[in-house]
């Protein structure tokens, strides 16, 4: 079917998607488990569990009905599998058997269960539960849906009393008392055992070899609301005894035991540059303490920083250790893709496989090895990686979807900045490309800003080809992709070298492709990328159209607002409010306000508490009295993450809002 018989792309083709994720292969390496995630008729998505053998080329839906059925979890000996679903009202966990029937709910905590692991020997599931300090694990009651409405109604008419730094976040909201705490549950005896209290959240990690010792990780510190530390901890299931790995002065995680319990792989960093530090790869020694750094001599990010709109669930991006202990398989992030590498325990490390394009997840065991891959034209899929390097295509679930739309394919750039560093970007084609034909241009501006665009699907990209423009992405400095350096060189220069790479990023683009007309140029971008929307038509007016999404547009009142204002200002801009305030003023796209001639639209979520609706309204209300071209849309109900996990009517209603802007002024 060539191009031109396929459709333009739709802002409602987002609900048509199947988004895969979190592969898990059955221990004897037969056969795979994995999510499954689709926007529903209710304004939702439901995940589904499918099993699908490595023969075979059809998987099998394990779960029915309109619930999040996620985290599928193999028992050792493949004969049952644990789950999480939201169908009872909150998540719990499921059990069921491999060969089919009924799915048994294990737990029914009053606020929910999560993330399962089977311990070694298959009798016990080790798993995270939000508890208050008095709950008892063994009287826990599920709410019906009546008591949930009621408790929350209640809850609405009380003020909150706040005493804490970290008082909120913006996927959560406001926080309660509850800590997730480590929860036990012992298959034979139906009984449940709480494994850990102090008032911190915990993480589970990694269960021992022997079963002996869980691996955990918490902040147990008592000043642990003054920091962003995250320690490794072993805990002694027998005594109870907790042991720290880490040192107090870093973050760490993806944590696992080697196949012997031996040692314990990680990724983790010490805040060397703040946000914009390069994870490393930790090695462990239990015995000993010793603690060996495997990737000192390199200089690209461990684990999986790609950005894109339709990426939901969690997949494994390492370490994983091989089965004999002697490599560790871990994803990294490298110019604008992600591939999957191995290293071994002297820090040699290789490529296992390497396609440019975006290895979302992985699964191995039994020399079985399931990569979860996704291209900018190609939603995502699971595939197999044979001895010989090559891939065996597993799943095409979203086969109807790319047999009826036309998709774009990106032309990867690269130019030299003002000061010569090389950056990457990618252009795409409108949808229908005629030559000699002149098409108006959008510049799309990520977030992060240390983060990356890269060979990923796109679906916003996609629609605006699509709407017949000319698009450029690309990644100036601060990106991840290009090394330490790089991605620390916007630190204290946000608005500086950043703005000049995006621009010269257009200029190249205005230079090399004739068919862009130099008239019609808009830009937009998200977060980072609406604060840099916003510095952009505060100083310069070559753009005829913006559109700016979950913005930063003041510093000053964004250090008080923001769920990580009260570090992200000096970790980003060097200074914190009560240093210099004229500093966070300066880096402040509201203080040039009176030169923006741009028509600006300003998009924002109520419920955003990274960049909060004040940082829209502060522009709006300004730029409004200053009688400028300028549009307020506020999303009720919406976070921060609206463009990605939002309620797909949301998604689709941003969407539409931002194409009718561009086609109004472009």
């Amino acid at each position: 079917m060539s191009n031109h018989s396929k459709r333009a792309l739709t802002a409602d083709d987002l609900k048509r998607i199947n988004v895969v994720s979190d592969p898990q292969l059955k221990p004897d390496g037969s056969a795979f488990a994995f999510v499954s995630t689709v926007a529903n008729d209710d304004n939702d998505y439901t995940s589904q569990l499918f099993l699908q053998s490595l023969e075979d080329a059809q998987p099998r839906q394990w779960t029915f009905g309109d619930a999040k059925n996620i985290h599928p979890r193999f028992s050792p000996d493949g004969n049952m599998m644990v789950f999480q679903s939201d169908r009872s009202g909150v998540p719990q966990l499921w059990l069921v058997h491999t060969d089919g029937g009924e799915a048994k709910q294990l737990t029914t905590f009053k606020n929910g269960a999560v993330d399962p692991e089977w311990s070694p020997d298959g009798k016990r599931i080790i798993f995270n539960a939000p508890l208050e300090e008095q709950d008892d694990v063994s009287k826990q009651r599920e709410l019906s849906e009546d008591e949930r409405k009621k408790e929350k109604e209640e809850k609405s008419k009380q003020p909150l009393v706040v005493n804490r730094l970290k008082y909120k976040s913006d996927v959560k909201g406001f926080h309660d008392d509850k800590r997730t705490q480590l929860v036990q549950y012992d298959l034979e005896t139906e009984t449940f055992e709480q494994l850990t209290t102090a008032p911190t959240h915990h993480h589970l990690e990694d269960i021992a070899p022997d079963g002996k010792h869980i691996l955990f990780s918490a902040n147990l510190d008592e000043d642990e609301d003054y920091e962003l530390t995250n320690d490794l901890y072993l805990l002694n299931l027998s005594t109870k005894e907790t042991t720290m790995l880490t040192n107090g002065n870093g973050q760490y995680g993806n944590a696992r035991f080697s196949p012997n319990g031996e040692k314990v792989a990680c990724f983790g960093h010490e805040f060397a540059y703040k946000g914009a530090t390069l994870n490393d790869l930790y090695i462990f020694d239990i015995a000993s303490g010793e603690r060996t750094c495997l990737s000192d001599k390199w200089d690209f990010q461990l684990g999986d920083a790609m950005i894109g709109d339709t990426r939901m669930g969690q997949s494994e991006a390492g370490p994983v250790w091989n089965a004999n202990g002697t490599h560790l398989l871990f994803l990294g992030t490298d110019s604008g893709a992600t591939s999957l590498y191995q290293v071994d325990l002297s820090g040699e490390w290789s490529m296992v496989y390497e396609n440019n394009n975006h290895v979302f997840g992985f699964a191995n065991n039994n020399d079985a090895l399931v990569l979860g891959i996704s291209n900018p034209t190609e939603p995502g899929n699971f595939y197999q990686l044979n001895r010989d390097g090559q891939v065996t295509q597993l799943t095409d679930v979203n086969r109807k979807f790319l047999n009826d739309v036309a998709l774009s394919e990106p032309e990867t750039l690269t130019f030299q900045a003002n000061d010569g560093w090389q950056i990457q970007g990618w252009l795409l084609r409108p949808y229908g490309f005629e030559q000699g034909k002149k098409y108006p241009f959008i510049l799309e501006v990520h977030g992060g800003p240390h983060a990356m665009y890269g060979q990923t699907f796109f679906h916003e990209m996609q629609l605006l080809a699509a709407k017949g423009y000319v698009v450029l992405y690309t990644n100036p400095r601060g990106s991840h992709g290009y090394g330490q350096e790089f991605v620390n060189a916007c630190r204290a220069d946000y608005g500086g070298s950043d703005y000049t790479d995006l621009m010269a990023a257009v200029d190249y683009a205005l230079e090399n492709y004739d068919f862009i007309d130099h008239d019609r140029l808009g830009v937009t971008g998200g977060s980072y990328g609406g604060f840099m929307t916003n510095w952009i038509v505060g100083h310069t007016n070559r753009f005829k159209a913006a559109v700016t999404q979950r913005c930063i547009s003041n510093w000053l009142s964004f250090y008080g607002v923001s769920d990580i204002g009260y570090f992200f200002a000096k970790w980003e801009l060097g200074k914190s409010l009560l240093e210099d305030p004229q500093a966070l003023w300066n880096f402040s796209p509201l203080k040039y306000a009176e030169n923006m001639e741009t028509p600006l639209l300003i998009v924002h979520g109520e419920k955003d508490y990274r960049c909060p609706i004040e940082q829209g309204e502060q522009l709006f209300i300004t730029l409004k009295q200053l009688r400028k071209e300028v549009e307020f849309v506020r999303f009720p109900d919406a976070n921060h993450e609206l463009s990605r996990s939002g309620k797909p009517d949301m998604r689709i209603e941003r969407l539409q809002h931002i194409t009718r802007w561009f086609e109004q002024y472009l």
